[in-house]
């Protein structure tokens, strides 16, 4: 009985509360500035077949050099998240875009000639993938609660930056050499730094948090929604980043495409995924994470199953990834519709920093599982089976656990209106 009463008291109040031209902006600036950083953040994945056969590499070691900026990207969420609850994202957005370059231009110039020179450039290339817990707080301070699930769904599209490096690095290696692509994102990231210095605005009122560090993580751990908003991140965003830097190395082993169709398939997977972000999180703002959640798992359960028996690639294949890649950006939407609904406003960027961790890290052990199975098997079906069953668990705890927190904060807002 409560559930329908709120959801009606929420209906109308994005047009009690409009949202001014000025946040719009800003959440226009935070997308740009989180695709750009996750440009650099996926140099490495389009080139991972090519450095396999020049460096004779294992699979196991070009799943290693591919996922090492991964979990760095994801473990260095949580101090920057937290940083940005303290400095706000218009100083820490200019930070992390600025401090990406180094690495970046690294790789291009002197660091893609060992393994240990690629993964040590690639440890220090994971600072890219920071930007996310940058934008979350930095976007949620900006809007109404009641648009916040497609305010962040909107920044969560700058995931398409590996889309970006999908497109473009192996074909600019190819026609240019291979410190091109590198040169041209360090340019990219240092003006992109230049612009959100002098543009770039925290939100009026925002609030700011003063106790140490240390003290605010340790609250944030302490904070239901963390874990449970972090174990449905690990499989929706950690599939996503898993199959975008994955997948060009899957259809290059299982299929024998070559390295550039490989790449341009991972780059339709990255772009749907990254269209359905935002739905997942404009639907979550009107139906209720929950249902989106189940529904997109369940895709997943269906589409990882399907795609373990190796089926043609035309059409059986194509429908199944395509699948996947829908519900997976739909689902990541859907988690930080969540984290806006559930987490404390001056703790959102702590909290999205230790999610945006477990993503990070969910994308981190596919890869190495599956060039593990591979190596062994010589085949990706045990792979996919684990992700089936990993997803099946998860959409067990959507309809357990977070359906209850999501009640229980229901009737704790509308209990005063009783």
């Amino acid at each position: 009985m409560l559930q329908p009463s709120g959801k009606k008291k929420d209906m109308p109040a994005p047009e009690a509360a409009p949202v001014s031209g000025r946040a719009w902006l800003m959440l226009a600036l935070a997308t740009i500035g989180f695709a750009v950083n996750f440009w650099a953040w996926a140099l490495l994945s389009p080139l991972g077949p090519r450095f396999k056969d020049t460096l004779d590499l294992s699979s196991f070691q070009q799943s290693l050099l591919v996922a090492v900026p991964v979990v760095v990207g994801s473990l260095g969420r949580i101090p920057v998240g937290a940083l940005t609850d303290r400095f706000g994202g218009r100083v820490m957005f200019p930070l992390v875009s600025a401090a990406t370059i180094v690495p970046v231009l690294y790789l291009g110039l002197a660091g893609h000639d060992s393994l240990a020179a690629l993964l040590a450039g690639g440890f220090f290339l994971g600072i890219g993938g920071t930007a996310f817990a940058v934008g979350v707080p930095f976007v949620n301070a900006w809007f109404p609660p009641q648009r916040r699930g497609l305010a962040i769904g909107v920044f969560g599209m700058g995931m398409g930056g590996t889309a970006i490096s999908a497109l473009t690095t192996v074909k600019l290696v190819n026609a240019h050499g291979m410190a091109n692509p590198f040169v041209i994102t360090a340019a990219v990231l240092a003006a992109y730094a230049v612009l959100a210095a002098l543009l770039l605005r925290d939100a009026p009122g925002r609030t700011v948090p003063t106790e140490p560090l240390g003290r605010r993580l340790a609250a944030t751990c302490k904070l239901p929604i963390t874990w449970q908003a972090s174990a449905l991140y690990a499989v929706c965003f950690g599939g996503y980043v898993a199959f975008s830097v994955y997948l060009p190395t899957y259809l290059k082993t299982g299929y024998g495409l070559t390295q550039a169709d490989a790449a341009n398939r991972m780059a339709g997977f990255v772009l749907l995924a990254v269209a359905m972000r935002p739905v997942g999180g404009w639907l979550s703002d009107r139906i209720g994470a929950v249902r989106v959640l189940a529904v997109a798992l369940s895709a997943v359960v269906i589409a990882a199953f399907v795609q373990s028996l190796t089926p043609t690639l035309a059409p059986t294949g194509t429908i199944a990834f395509l699948a996947m890649a829908a519900a997976l950006g739909a689902g990541s939407g859907a988690v930080f519709a969540l984290v806006a609904l559930l987490a404390p406003a001056n703790q959102v960027g702590s909290v999205t920093g230790i999610v945006g961790a477990a993503g990070g890290l969910g994308g981190f052990v596919p890869p190495l599982v599956m060039g593990s199975l591979y190596g062994t098997y010589g085949s990706y079906a045990l792979g996919l089976v684990l992700l089936a069953l990993v997803a099946l668990a998860a959409l067990a705890f959507t309809g357990t656990g977070v359906r209850s927190a999501v009640t229980r904060r229901t009737r704790r807002v509308a209990q005063p209106q009783l």
